[in-house]
This record gives structure tokens, sequence and C-alpha cells, in this order.
């Protein structure tokens, strides 16, 4: 995969397949550290403890039509190579979490890849899940919540091409105001 985002993509589909109806993004840079770090939440099936063991392993899938489990091994293996950390946390029938982080400056680290584009694709592909997205830079951070927005919303359907075209717009604000300091 070319980009960071494209990943993200992958993990939030095995997210929706694991049943998920909560998704909890955070991307976070710290020059100060010197690192990228991409937490990804979910309240899905879970795995166990051999499952966890083995789902870094590109042969190993959930999945019924038998394809392989790339998503997970590529994002490990995309850490290691930029000098960073890959931990995955999961509780049968409670959900997953995914925690990666890579070397900011290192010359192997992927791009982060167009991030706005990639919550407004999820949020238009699986309306029925409850996302909150966090962004932060240093002090500076963009939040968006879609149980909230779905609240004020009401009837109206989060995935509506009025209301996709507002977050698009709202959330590639959000992102640029947190990288522009």
């Amino acid at each position: 995969m070319e980009d960071l985002s494209l990943h993200i993509i992958d993990i939030v589909e095995n997210s929706v397949r694991a049943e998920a109806t909560k998704i909890s993004l955070d991307i976070e840079t710290s020059i100060q550290e010197n690192l990228l770090k991409i937490k990804l939440t979910d309240n899905g099936r879970g795995m166990d403890e051999e499952e966890i063991k083995l789902c870094d392993d590109p042969f190993f899938t959930t999945k019924k039509c038998g394809s392989t489990g790339l998503g997970i091994s590529l994002l490990k293996q995309s850490a290691m190579e930029a000098e960073g950390s890959f931990k995955i946390e999961s509780e049968k029938g409670r959900g997953t979490t995914i925690s990666v982080s890579f070397r900011y400056d290192h010359i192997d680290r992927k791009p982060l890849g167009d991030i706005a584009k990639t919550f407004y694709i999820l949020i238009a592909a699986f309306p029925f899940v409850d996302f909150f997205f966090s962004y932060k830079k240093g002090e500076l951070s963009f939040e968006i919540d879609t149980a909230e927005m779905k609240k004020v919303l009401e009837d109206v359907p989060i995935n509506a091409p009025d209301v996709l075209k507002t977050l698009k717009y709202y959330i590639s604000r959000g992102i640029k105001s947190v990288e522009k300091g």
C-alpha cells in the first residue's frame, strides 16, 4: 500500500466485518517525540489469543472468501521499516485496538495520505457505524463524532449527498487548521 490512509481503510473494513458499530481513529503527530501515531479501536467481535498471534501472518484470515490477510501484516511491516512499533490488543466479544507508530522523519515512513478524504469515504461507505476521529499535532487538535452528528441530523442520513459534501469540507478544514498551526 502506497500510503497509510489505505492501511486505515483496510483495518476499518476488518472492524466492520467483525460487526463493529463504534470505531475510533486517533492520529497524532509529535514532532517533539519524532513520532507519527495511529490508534484504531473498535467494539467488534474481538479476537482470542490464538487469533491475535496469527493476525499478522499474511496467510491467516477470518474472511470466508478465502483471501489472504495482508492488511495487518503490511501495516506492521510498514511500522517496522520506519523504526516504529505495532501493538494489537483484543478480547473476544469486546473489540480490538491496533496501535502503530512510525519514526516521523524516517526515510521509509510512508506518507499519511489524504486523511480527510479517507474519513469522508469511511462515513459514506459505513453510515451505520459511529465514528470518532481525532487528529492531533502538538497542542492543536481536530475531532469529529458521527454519533453526535447523527443526533443533530435526526432523520437525515449521514450519507446524504449534501451532508457528505458539508462533512468533506468540514473535515478538510479541520485537518488543514491543525497542520498549519
